[in-house]
């Protein structure tokens, strides 16, 4: 089954409290990142907290996920490297590109990996789509995709795309934590240190570098609308 097919809502259930928003001041340290999602999806799990979405910039670093293949770490040394138990492969996270841990218990809403990640790529869309632009999904690329007619075509002939968001996700006790980004305003030459999640033969894109000047915080609102459009309310979690 393809996965626009699987991106129906994922409300919680009924009398769920909204989900905790909560946007980062300044930018967050990976590990100390790692950290917080571990500890907050474990207090979900228990019952002890309400869901949270976290947004983040962090300073510049790659991250490996669990499928990481060494050789696509091309400039070792550049920046931190960091091993994630997320899935997925090499990444870039640095300050102009929004990082969006959602910590959601799929207990509460549809235990359907698939749907979730499926879930996760419509915010995306409906975020760019506010914007007008137009996101796509890849049935064999995880990610969200711009189609780039300006550029040269790829080898087979066909349109070259550039990828403007990356998904990866974890799940413990059917708490998901990690979640994905979405480059707003990167240096997208820091991409060039990895191959962006394993894929060679497309670039990388950000909003700025597709001809839209948007600040960080005007793209968060449109991402809480389009995230509550697909999983339900949100209330205001001020760190």
């Amino acid at each position: 089954m393809q996965r626009e097919n699987l991106s129906q809502t994922m409300f919680a259930v009924p009398e769920s409290p909204p989900v905790r928003w909560r946007i980062a001041p300044s930018l967050v340290d990976y590990p100390q990142a790692v950290e917080t999602m571990e500890r907050e999806a474990a207090a979900i799990a228990d019952g002890t907290a309400d869901e949270l979405v976290w947004l983040v910039e962090h300073p510049p670093l790659y991250t490996a996920g669990t499928s990481a293949n060494d050789t696509d770490l091309v400039t070792p040394g550049r920046f931190p490297v960091f091993a994630t138990g997320r899935g997925g492969e090499y990444t870039y996270h640095g300050p102009g590109q929004r990082v969006v841990y959602v910590m959601l218990d799929l207990k509460r809403r549809r235990q359907d990996v698939r749907g979730f990640v499926a879930a996760l790529e419509s915010v995306v869309i409906a975020t760019l789509d506010s914007m007008n632009i137009k996101g796509e999904r890849r049935e064999d690329r995880v990610g969200v995709w711009v189609r780039r007619p300006e550029k040269q075509p790829l080898p087979d002939g066909s349109m070259a795309e550039d990828k403007i968001a990356a998904i990866g996700i974890r799940l413990r006790r059917w708490v998901s934590f990690h979640g994905f980004s979405l480059n707003v305003d990167p240096d997208l030459d820091h991409f060039d240190g990895i191959v962006p999640c394993g894929i060679r033969d497309y670039g990388v894109t950000s909003l700025v570098d597709l001809g839209l000047p948007v600040m960080i915080t005007d793209v968060d609102i449109r991402i809480r609308e389009a995230f509550e459009a697909v999983f339900g309310p949100t209330r205001s979690d001020y760190e």
